[in-house]
């Protein structure tokens, strides 16, 4: 799997400040910029956020290129309705190999692993042979397996990312989105750390939110993400 973190919004925290600073000043736009520069982002956009004013974080929006992960993880990803996606189509691009991903469930026990290898190696083989027959690849991939690795282009602007992150970091999320999420994450923070301060499950700001459901180990995870 790689997740890159092709395009974002510049500087995303100002952006989210001025749009803040907006909303209850009489600046006309051109002072905006003026009136953000040099404050302290933490303090001024901890205090609107904690008022619950998380629509201006709509305006800041991170763009990422993710391979190499599964179609079965593509089907959850695009669940997330406000965000954009562009995807590799198996309609239109011909597979000449097989490219699929295998869960460590599965590749830990060699036997397993040989079992699930040939079954997907022979889809691949069918797939291939019709292809080579004359049939449509957009009828052809029909034999594909959920297994099969696909490329997509996310956008998500800053509040939908903090959403998505919170069902997705979980320990409670499948784990081929989860990795993917975390990535993500580890990418965002980067370029917004304010933003993305105490980005992730539930447990990491506040209790677990999976009630019964909790994998029980809320330092760990809260250690795990404050690494981030």
């Amino acid at each position: 799997m790689k997740v890159t973190l092709l395009n974002f919004t510049p500087e995303p925290e100002k952006t989210v400040a001025m749009a803040a600073r907006l909303c209850y000043s009489d600046s006309t736009i051109e002072e905006l910029e003026a009136k953000v520069k040099g404050i302290s982002y933490e303090k001024f956009l901890g205090k609107i956020l904690k008022m619950g004013h998380t629509s201006v974080l709509e305006h800041a929006s991170f763009t990422f290129g993710i391979e190499g992960i599964s179609r079965a993880t593509s089907h959850q990803l695009v669940r997330h309705r406000l965000a954009s996606y562009s995807q590799q189509s198996q309609r239109y691009v011909k597979f000449s190999k097989p490219e699929y991903v295998t869960p460590d469930s599965i590749r830990r026990d060699a036997k397993r692993k040989k079992r699930f290898e040939d079954a997907v190696k022979s889809v691949y083989d069918l797939y291939q042979g019709l292809v080579d027959e004359g049939v449509p690849a957009e009828d052809a991939r029909f034999i594909l397996p959920n297994a099969a690795c696909t490329k997509i282009i996310v956008t998500m602007n800053a509040r939908e990312l903090l959403h998505f992150f919170k069902l997705r970091c979980c320990e409670r999320a499948q784990w081929e989105i989860r990795e993917m999420a975390t990535l993500m994450l580890a990418q965002a923070n980067k370029k917004a750390p304010f933003i993305f301060k105490g980005a992730g499950p539930s447990c990491v700001t506040g209790a677990c939110a999976e009630g019964e459901m909790t994998c029980g180990r809320p330092k760990e995870i809260r250690d795990k993400f404050k690494k981030i």
